[in-house]
């Protein structure tokens, strides 16, 4: 049927359009059925939205997705029909069974996810499939590949490096620190970054507390011309864009299996063209894995770096509590400018995680002999120069340094009594701040003044909670009190 296009300006972040009762009722259309909405050659599929007033019945209203796929303008005229539901569905059945998928079986499912012809629930499905039932190597390999496929590719000359945390420990904030000391070597760093999943904070949530993070493929590609590196959020550059709607849907069920955690990861990084690439794992009681479940990830990364042909190397790192004093955007990113300006209250924590890393990279990509990669990192770093290239990052990024702040209302907790920290949960910690509003809330976060096995005197501060409302924080020290055994082990 052709329908006339109406602009109503709603922003949903996926296709959905809206019809008359009495058309959808001709068309045998129902609410969050499928429709196909084209117009000359191209084509998207949409969520179906049915109402009663607003819309006439020979209008279409559609969302921002839409108007941008379809180039539409009010009034354009359009064909809209009845889309046939996915064959891709029995394949996530396929998987919910066990069964494992072939290539081209991956291929339509995330071809099917790439153009809006599955659902939200219906992803969640696939997800929850991938996560307990598993993907063998090859399912991974062929997961990974189509999401390339699907997406935008950046060609890049150089030595292209990249270095990827699996996550899940608070603070932790090493990307911008490793970045700026390796990229004023010469190395090329396009450094992509997805948002917080389940942590208080992702790279791409930090690093936009003084700049932007979402630039075209274009604009990436004069940012590396004048920097070398970049801090950009994946999901806006349409690098393997599949993982992000996947990624968006874990964050809302809360999953993370390490099939689609490994597609994740190294879909990004084939995309952006990296070579050489060092993944961190850490691992602990409170961290995503545990020190046998780090082995074997280990194992697949190694293996899909071969057959990817990739220079990879994987480092397995202490995950028992979290990194650095800050978690949450704006404290994460006090800590990094702390370590890059060398200030003597600098997490020390981070400041060595971060040079080791850095030295691992330098090593990797010959900038540095076997076992001095380490010297020269700190050596950059005490030089001001990693600080001058995280400036000229930012700077091209249309961002400034400046002073940062975190929310208006905090509440302190402090030791009852003498005692020792025994433990420090990671989980419960990232959660705390995110009931306290991050990742959203920039402001919003944690400041831990005491770690491990550090022993605390009567009414020694802990932990300052921050928030930007008063509600937020009562909801964080909610959380606290109802959880405070399991977050702080004395």
């Amino acid at each position: 049927m052709r329908l006339k296009v109406k602009i109503l300006k709603f922003l949903t972040g996926k296709p959905v359009c809206m019809i008359n009762e009495k058309t959808a009722e001709k068309m045998s259309l129902h609410i969050n059925n499928r429709a196909s909405i084209r117009k000359r050659k191209k084509r998207i599929i949409s969520i179906v939205n049915i109402v009663s007033k607003i819309i006439n019945q020979d209008e279409i209203a559609v969302s921002d997705r839409i108007v941008k796929n379809l180039k539409l303008k009010n009034k354009d005229i359009v064909n809209v029909e009845l889309a046939q539901r996915p064959l891709s569905i029995n394949l996530i059945k396929k998987k919910l069974k066990g069964e494992k998928l072939t290539k081209q079986e991956i291929q339509n499912i995330v071809r099917d996810i790439s153009n809006n012809s599955l659902t939200e629930a219906e992803v969640a499905f696939f997800i929850s499939a991938v996560y307990s039932k598993g993907m063998s190597l090859n399912e991974t390999k062929n997961l990974i590949q189509a999401m390339v496929k699907t997406g935008k590719q950046l060609k890049l000359k150089g030595k292209v490096a990249d270095k990827h945390c699996i996550g899940g420990i608070a603070g932790n904030r090493t990307t911008p620190i490793v970045v700026s000391i390796c990229a004023s070597t010469g190395l090329i760093m396009p450094k992509t970054s997805s948002r917080a999943i389940t942590s208080a904070a992702g790279t791409a949530d930090v690093i936009e507390t003084f700049a932007k993070v979402d630039f075209s493929v274009l604009q990436i590609k004069k940012i590396l011309k004048k920097t070398n590196a970049c801090f950009v959020w994946g999901g806006a550059l349409g690098l393997a864009p599949v993982d992000d709607k996947i990624i968006k849907i874990e964050r809302i069920v809360k999953i993370d299996s390490s099939a689609q955690l490994l597609a994740s990861i190294l879909a990004k990084k084939v995309s952006v063209g990296s070579k050489y690439i060092l993944i961190d794992i850490p691992y602990g009681h409170s961290a995503k894995v545990t020190k046998k479940q780090a082995k074997k990830l280990k194992t697949k990364f190694l293996e899909l770096g071969k057959r990817f042909d990739l220079k990879l190397q994987v480092i397995l790192t202490g995950g028992s509590q979290p990194i650095g004093n800050g978690i949450g955007p704006v404290l994460e990113m006090q800590d990094i400018i702390k370590v890059l300006q060398r200030k003597e209250d600098a997490p020390k924590d981070l400041e060595q995680k971060s040079i080791m890393l850095a030295g691992k990279l330098l090593e990797m990509t010959g900038k540095e002999k076997k076992g001095q990669g380490k010297k020269l990192a700190l050596k950059i770093l005490n030089s001001g120069k990693a600080f001058k290239k995280f400036e000229q990052i930012i700077k091209a990024q249309k961002g400034k340094i400046k002073k940062l702040k975190a929310g208006k209302y905090a509440y302190t907790i402090k030791a009852k009594r003498k005692n020792k920290i025994k433990s420090l949960n990671n989980k419960l910690i990232n959660t705390l701040a995110r009931q306290a509003g991050c990742p959203e809330d920039k402001q919003a976060g944690i400041y831990l003044y005491k770690k491990l096995n550090q022993e605390v005197k009567k009414r020694d501060k802990i932990m300052t909670v921050y928030a930007v409302s008063k509600e937020k924080l009562k909801n964080a020290k909610k959380f606290y009190y109802k959880n405070k055994k399991e977050m702080i082990g004395f």
